[in-house]
């Protein structure tokens, strides 16, 4: 058996069709379909249902290709940990994170880049929960920064880093005699703007408004935080955002953020990483910068 064979069946099982697969592995579609037959000799099994086009993988072909994802992620690891013992850190680190915690992340890249200059980052920020376990249980990324209660199900490696909370944004009236703090009851009372709500971080505030006996129907709803400071910014709406959000814009000018009460809810927010012994070399030089970033303390200071 061939590693390179196991790429053109992982490239095949993501693709979805041949010749995209063998475009991906930079061979013509004949070879790959040939380095496939031999793995299906050599295995004495089918692995991919054939007619006129793909027609997707056999049950054997799926579990097949689960082994081969990993392997070949271990054969990255192998490589990468070689490479750093000869000359330092090399590769890319591909880390993922929901949007509400994209802002925590860079203060995870910057320390990385700095502390192994010859790597490189690629950020995927904009990623739902189950797209994040997705990609770890196939070895897309090499680490996330998500929700623990999406992942705790799974048998990923955990880091924690800090514990999210939640202020209610709104346009600030004059003169500013409003609330220091304002209940989720009392938020609910407002025109809101909100993310979707298949998303994670829509789904921790419903739970709330749920446990205190409110329903809310928001008049707007999007896919990104920013958005949500747009929103706010452009007049009638108001919305709940995560405090980490405003240590990158601070109170936007002619805005309140007001933190919520009744009850004060947290979620905790971590590092998730492939649960493998030994962890690969870069995932474990992320884990060294996250043990030493100091996030939760870093994002309760607004900038100046």
């Amino acid at each position: 058996m061939l590693l390179r064979q196991l790429e053109y069946l992982v490239a095949l099982a993501r693709a979805r069709h041949f010749a995209k697969a063998a475009q991906a592995c930079y061979v013509s579609q004949p070879t790959l379909s040939e380095g496939i037959r031999k793995l299906e000799d050599e295995l004495g099994i089918p692995l991919v249902q054939r007619g006129r086009r793909f027609d997707g993988l056999t049950p054997e072909g799926e579990r097949v290709v689960l082994w081969a994802q990993r392997m070949l992620a271990d054969r990255d690891a192998m490589q990468g940990e070689i490479e750093a013992l000869r000359a330092g850190l090399t590769g890319r680190l591909r880390i993922g994170t929901v949007p509400t915690a994209s802002t925590a992340v860079a203060l995870l890249t910057q320390p990385f880049c700095a502390a192994n200059p010859l790597a490189t980052v690629q950020v995927f920020a904009d990623l739902q929960a189950e797209d994040i376990v997705g990609r770890l249980r196939t070895y897309e990324l090499d680490a996330a920064v998500t929700y623990q209660s999406t992942v705790g199900d799974h048998a990923f490696k955990f880091v924690p880093l800090y514990q999210e909370r939640y202020v209610l944004l709104t346009r600030r009236p004059d003169p500013d005699t409003g609330p220091a703090e304002v209940s989720w009851a009392q938020a609910a009372r407002h025109p809101l703007c909100l993310l979707h709500p298949e998303m994670q971080g829509r789904q921790v505030l419903d739970t709330v408004f749920d446990a205190v006996g409110v329903t809310v129907t928001p008049r707007v709803e999007t896919d990104s935080i920013a958005s949500l400071f747009a929103q706010v910014r452009a007049g009638q709406w108001a919305s709940v955002v995560p405090h980490t959000w405003l240590h990158v814009f601070g109170v936007p000018a002619g805005m309140r953020a007001v933190p919520l009460v009744d009850p004060v809810r947290t979620e905790r927010i971590g590092l998730v990483l492939p649960a493998r012994e030994p962890v690969s070399v870069i995932g474990q030089a992320l884990m060294d910068v996250a043990a030493t970033a100091g996030l939760a303390r870093t994002l309760e200071r607004l900038p100046d």
